[in-house]
C-alpha cells in the first residue's frame, strides 16, 4: 500500500489573505479620512482667512433717549479696569446695542483716531448687517436690562439753550448795527447779565431810519 503525502509549506494560509485584505482596507480608509480633513481645513481657512466669510458682533453706543438700550453698569465690588465704579455715571453706566457685520465688509480703521471710521455702520440694503437692540428675550442673554426711552427722557430731560428768543434781538435786513449788537450779545456768557447792555439796539421807527433808540 502506497501513502501520498502533500507538502503543507505549499498551501495558501488562508488567515494571511485575510490580514492583507483588511490592512489595505484600513490604509484606504485612513487615506480618504486624511483627505477629508485636510479638505475640510483648507474650506475653513479660505472662508475665515482668505474670504472674511463670518459675522462680528459688537457692543456699540446707543441712544437712550429714542432706542431701547442695553443697560451695563459697573461692579461696585470689583478692582479691575473697565469694570470697578468710578464715580462718574457717564462711566459707571453705559447704554449699548448689538451690531453684527460680515467682516469682510469691515474697513481696516481706527475710530479712536479717524472720525469718519465706522466699521460697524451699515450700507444701504447690506447683506449679514443689522442692529440688535434690546428685548425681554436677548436680555437674558446678555445678562442685563433695558431702558425705556420714554421714562428715560422723563428722568432725563434734554438740556435746553439758556438763551431764548426774547433775549436775541431779531434785525432788519441790512441794518449793520443792529446785527453788530447781536453778535456781541452772542459772544458773552450765559450768566453775565451786564455783557451787551450797552450795545445798541436797532432802530424800533421805521420813519426815520436816522434815529434809533
Amino acid at each position: 500500500m502506497i501513502f501520498e503525502t502533500k507538502n503543507m509549506n505549499n498551501m495558501p494560509d488562508e488567515n494571511f489573505t485575510v490580514d492583507v485584505t483588511q490592512s489595505r482596507s484600513g490604509k484606504l480608509f485612513f487615506i480618504i479620512l486624511g483627505l477629508l480633513i485636510a479638505g475640510s481645513v483648507f474650506a475653513t481657512y479660505y472662508r475665515v482667512v482668505i474670504k472674511k466669510n463670518y459675522i462680528i458682533e459688537s457692543q456699540v453706543d446707543c441712544d437712550p433717549y429714542t432706542q431701547k438700550c442695553f443697560i451695563w453698569k459697573c461692579d461696585p465690588a470689583s478692582d479691575v479696569d473697565g469694570e470697578k465704579c468710578t464715580g462718574d455715571a457717564e462711566k459707571d453706566i453705559w447704554y449699548y446695542k448689538l451690531a453684527r457685520r460680515n467682516a469682510s465688509k469691515i474697513p481696516l480703521c481706527d475710530s479712536k483716531t479717524d472720525e469718519n471710521c465706522k466699521p460697524m455702520v451699515c450700507d444701504s440694503k447690506e447683506k449679514d448687517c443689522a442692529e440688535v437692540f434690546c428685548d425681554d428675550k436677548n436680555k437674558i442673554e446678555q445678562k442685563t436690562e433695558c431702558n425705556d426711552p420714554i421714562e428715560y427722557t422723563k428722568e432725563n430731560p434734554p438740556e435746553e439753550d439758556s438763551i431764548t428768543s426774547e433775549d436775541t434781538p431779531v434785525c432788519e435786513e441790512g441794518d449793520a448795527a443792529c446785527e453788530e449788537a447781536s453778535a456781541a450779545k452772542d459772544a458773552c456768557a450765559p450768566d453775565d447779565t451786564e455783557c451787551g447792555s450797552g450795545a445798541i439796539q436797532s432802530n424800533s421807527n421805521p420813519a426815520d431810519p436816522g434815529v434809533s433808540r
